[in-house]
């Protein structure tokens, strides 16, 4: 298949072989790790059809086109350690000659545990993964990435990936505050904040997870998730704000 899988990981033990098991069709997955200390790189190093390359993080951006360039092939697929790909949608790249004048989308089902998340905008999210590196790449967003596409068409895929993306509470508070702290380096000195945002802008996220995006229906499991996303807001610009305060020192 003239498709390469292109994984950034750090500390995937829990996930990632169920990811690898997916993707044993394919004779070309680089996995990036990125400093993981759990036991990551023994599981990856078990499958024949996966090359393993260590090196820095550097923002979800450069990091991914920086494992994209070990990749053999042009055609890249971009996943996560946590993403499982159904048979369905490995049937599609099997069986689909790709347009190099596209970049492709696709569906994303989202997973807390074993549990279904149907509402809270986690469900059939829609998402750019699919491209040629000889024409496109990811932008150098730290975080919040995104494939560039220019005059490049897009087109949506058959098939699913299921995202297990997280397995505690703990790991929503992880979460937060890595990906707050990677947003405020990204914009201190270039994006204004304040307390006041912070605070009215999480409430806003909550309100939109919450009841206009329907978290409430996914029961205690939305619950969670509008609160973290609300944390998140929040200690991005609170942080963003004492960046900023530092620098104009």
């Amino acid at each position: 298949m003239d498709k390469s899988i292109v994984i950034i990981v750090k500390n995937g033990v829990n996930t990632i072989e169920r990811t690898l098991k997916s993707l044993q069709g394919f004779d070309d997955v680089i996995v990036y790790d990125n400093g993981s200390t759990d036991g990551t790189q023994d599981i990856v190093t078990q499958y024949n059809n996966v090359n393993l390359i260590e090196g820095d993080f550097l923002g979800f951006g450069p990091t991914k086109n920086k494992a994209a360039s070990y990749a053999k092939h042009d055609w890249i697929v971009i996943l996560d350690s946590d993403e499982v790909m159904d048979e369905e949608l490995y049937e599609t790249l099997k069986a689909t000659t790709l347009d190099e004048n596209k970049v492709y989308i696709l569906n994303f089902h989202a997973y807390y545990k074993e549990i279904r998340v149907k509402y809270c905008g986690w469900n059939n999210q829609k998402i750019k993964r699919v491209y040629n590196k000889s024409v496109t790449r990811f932008d150098d967003n730290l975080v919040h990435e995104d494939i560039i596409i220019n005059n490049l068409k897009l087109e949506e895929l058959k098939g699913n990936v299921k995202h297990y993306s997280y397995d505690s509470i703990s790991d929503f508070i992880i979460k937060v505050d890595r990906y707050s702290t990677l947003f405020a380096k990204e914009k201190a000195g270039i994006k204004k904040s304040s307390p006041s945002k912070a605070i009215f802008s999480s409430i806003y996220a909550f309100f939109k997870t919450y009841i206009l995006r329907k978290g409430f229906l996914d029961g205690w499991i939305g619950l969670v998730i509008s609160y973290s996303r609300a944390s998140v807001v929040f200690y991005k610009y609170i942080k963003l704000y004492e960046m900023n305060k530092e620098l104009k020192k």
